[in-house]
Parts: structure tokens; sequence; C-alpha cells
């Protein structure tokens, strides 16, 4: 190996080892302020010789691919995010707001996993052994063959991962972790990127799969250098709403499957369950029809999911009227507001408008505009609509009822609950074969819709009033 010396002046993070040939008062890396000071001048360039190869490269179809394979990790909703399970040597980054959720369902894959002939190594940076435990037993998660151990020096999970020889380690969380050689405290962009590398390393070397649990910012982003979305294969998201038991579990990057697969899950006191038909915790458990509610079906990946939204119009005595939602996006809300005023003749600027949707979901697509037109009219008249009604569809401002993607699959979804009626943009049959049972009605804009589903002596007129 030749090695070379030049004469280089130059600046460095404490924080993170980020360099610049001047000085800053603020890191480009980790943006932490203070921490750039002079370096010695005198820096080393080297270069490296080549080796001799060990494991020549051999022809792409001799490579043994029953090595990428995908073992269940036994929880039927998780392996549908991963693809099908974890394939041995696969990192997989599991991110989440905290106390969502994590901790208790990577437990529960630990517990299920562990089996004769299969260890596991659960490695605790946040809690003790006893903490740990006592989840453990809270959700049935005591199994023989998981591993547990409280740490959070890197040098040290390295000995446990050699000396217990596991099929499967779960590290909560990789932010907690921290390498003697990196200089700052553990969680910052340097310490992070250093035991993500060798954490991952280890896990390729012997074809261990790993779950790390990431932390989040307030923004929702995932903690740390976005080198570390790079460096694992798998990148999944949790998700929900603290005050519903509903969990959603999504994959934003996967190497090993699809990324639009959804997993369901329910959070009590007893642990978490994978749900696989979640649509009936999104219905109001009700016998009669109340005006200013109407169904709709989203996908959250490829399921679709029923979803009920409701609408609450009063008169209002303020200025300016309230508009409040729910699980709802605000904008979207406004403009359908805006679109019934001026194309439906709907008055709504002296009543006060709330919004809401039933069992803590979130309705981001735009495929919920016609339902929550349909919603907003119906309370506005105080009428309900038609019996059985669904309603599918993207608003436009020009007041057009827009296709959407998935009609065919959001449509068998709706007949297979029962539902009798469904209210599409023109030209749905044109997307495949309809189910059966379900009458689909083609509307062309948001005003035909609303005429169509609210019984017939409601009339343009009252609408109006």
């Amino acid at each position: 190996m030749a090695t070379k010396t030049a004469r280089i002046a130059g600046y460095k993070c404490s924080e993170c080892g980020w360099t610049t040939v001047k000085w800053v008062g603020r890191c480009g890396e980790c943006q932490a302020w203070g921490t750039v000071a002079e370096v010695g001048a005198a820096t080393a360039v080297r270069t490296t010789a080549a080796r001799v190869i060990e494991r020549p490269a051999v022809p792409i179809a001799q490579v043994d691919a029953s090595r990428a394979q995908a073992r269940s990790t036994g929880v039927d909703e998780f392996d549908r995010v991963l693809g099908g399970g974890l394939v041995p040597g696969a990192v997989v980054l599991v991110a989440g707001e905290p106390g969502i959720g994590k901790s208790t369902l990577l437990l529960d894959v630990a517990a299920r996993a562990a089996r004769p002939g299969s260890s596991v190594l659960y490695i605790s940076g946040e809690e003790s052994s006893a903490q740990v435990r006592g989840r453990a037993e809270r959700i049935g998660a005591v199994a023989d063959h998981l591993y547990l151990a409280a740490e959070t020096d890197l040098a040290t999970v390295l000995a446990h991962i050699e000396q217990v020889k596991p099929s499967l380690v779960v590290v909560d969380s990789v932010q907690t972790i921290s390498s003697a050689e990196v200089e700052g405290a553990a969680g910052n962009v340097g310490q992070v990127r250093e035991v993500a590398a060798a954490l991952i390393q280890a896990a390729k070397r012997a074809g261990i799969a790993m779950l790390l649990v990431g932390h989040v910012t307030k923004e929702g982003s995932i903690a740390g250098p976005r080198v570390l979305e790079h460096l694992v294969d798998v990148v999944v998201q949790f998700e929900g709403d603290r005050h519903s038991r509903l969990r959603l579990v999504r994959a934003v990057k996967n190497r090993y499957g699809p990324t639009d697969e959804v997993g369901c899950f329910d959070l009590d006191d007893r642990g978490i369950t994978g749900l696989s038909d979640p649509s009936g915790l999104f219905l109001s458990q009700r016998t009669t029809h109340v005006p200013g509610t109407c169904v709709t079906v989203t996908l959250e990946g490829r399921r679709p999911l029923v979803t009920e939204v409701q609408a609450l119009v009063t008169k209002s005595t303020l200025p300016t009227p309230r508009r409040t939602t729910s699980g709802l996006d605000s904008s979207r809300v406004a403009m359908v507001l805006a679109v019934l005023e001026r194309r439906c003749e709907v008055p709504f600027a002296g009543a006060d408008a709330y919004l809401s949707t039933v069992g803590g979901a979130r309705l981001t697509e735009p495929a919920a505009d016609l339902a929550l037109a349909m919603a907003l009219a119906g309370a506005l008249v105080d009428r309900p609509l038609v019996p059985g009604a669904v309603a599918i569809g993207e608003v436009g401002l020009a007041g057009e009822v827009r296709q959407v993607p998935g009609l065919p699959r959001r449509l068998s979804e709706a007949a297979r609950l029962g539902f009798s009626r469904a209210f599409v943009p023109v030209g749905a049959r044109r997307d495949g074969r309809l189910p059966d049972g379900i009458e689909v009605i083609e509307v062309p804009d948001v005003r035909s819709a609303v005429l169509a589903a609210i019984p017939q002596r409601t009339g343009a007129r009252e609408l109006a009033r």
C-alpha cells in the first residue's frame, strides 16, 4: 500500500465528524452549533493496493437463491408488509412515534420466532431486563429460546451476538447504542452511523435477520442521518393515533417485496393482535339512517378499507364560520365546501361545519371527496342518504367527479360488507369486471351525485334554500 502525506488545513465537527476547509458556526451535516473546530494540519492520504480474492465472482445463474427465501415471523400481518417474512441477513428498520407499540410488536415477533433450533436475541437499550420481562408476561411473549440483554455498548452487543448465535436479533433501539470508538453521545449522527454499519456488517456476515427500532423526530421523519435508511434493506413505518386502538404498519422501502402493502393491528392492554379484516372498525354500529353520514372505500396499499364520514352543519353565530375536522385533511374539506357552494349553490357561508371519521381512521386520499360532499349536503338539509350507499370519487374544482385507482377492488369490498348502491365516476365499467350484488350508479358531477343520493323529495330548491 502506497502512502502519501499532504499538508491540508481543515475543520471537523466533534459530534458527527463532518469536515470542511473553512470554519463555520453550524455543522453542515448534523446542524449542531459551535461543534466545528480546527484539526491537525497533517493529513495522510492513503491508497489501497488490490488484495488476493478469497471468493471469486461466479455467474449469476450459479448463485444459490435459496438463501434469500423469506421465513415467516409467525405474525401474518407483519409478514404481509415484509413480503412473506424475514430473509436471513436482512436488516429491517422499524420507525414510529414514542408509545405507539413498536416494542410490543417486536417482542411478540421475537417470541413467535424463538423455537428449537432458532434462537432469538432481544437487545434492550431503553429498558431494563425486568421491565421487558414484565411486558413479555403481560402479552404472553415468554419463550425458552428468547434471550434478553439490556446493553448500550456496541462492542458488548456484538459479543452477545457472537455468543448466542441467534437467527434473529432485535435492537431496541439503534439510537441508544453507542461505540467507544466514536466521539459524542449516543444518538448523534456519528454514533448512529457507526452503530448501524457495525450491526449491518454482523448481520450480513453471519446471515442473521435483524430488526432495528428507530426513533422519529417531531416532524415524523426517522431521526439520525439519512444514510441509515439507505444502509438497511427494509424500512417499516408504524402509524396510528394515540386515542385509537388501530395501528398501521407500512413498508416505505423493501428490497425483498412490495412497498404498497399495509398491516393492520389492534393494540390493547393484552398486547397487539393482527387484524385480517379491519373494515368493521370504521363503521358506526347503528340501525337507523342518520343525516350527514356517508360511507366510502379507501385503499391502504392494496387493502380496501370501508370508512364512514360524518358531518354536522349548524347555523353559525360567528363572523367567520368554524371548520373543524378530525381524521380528514382540512385543505381538502375546504376545497369540497367551496365546490359545493360555487357549483351546486349550497350555502355554507353562514354555517359551522364539523367533520369526522369513525374509529380514528385517517382519510387523506382524494377518493373520499365525493363522500365528503354527500355527507355535507345531507347534513345541511337534514336528510339521510339512500340506504346501503357508498360514494367513491375525486371531486375537481369544476365540480366533476374524477376516476380513482382500484375501483373494482373497492366495489368488491363494499359488496362483501352488504352495501347495495355505489356512486362512482362515469366510466367505471371500463376499469374491469364489476362485482355482483351491488348497483353501480355513475355520476358525472357533484350535483348529480347529491340529487341521486338524497331522496327525491329533496330537490335542488331545498338544497339551495
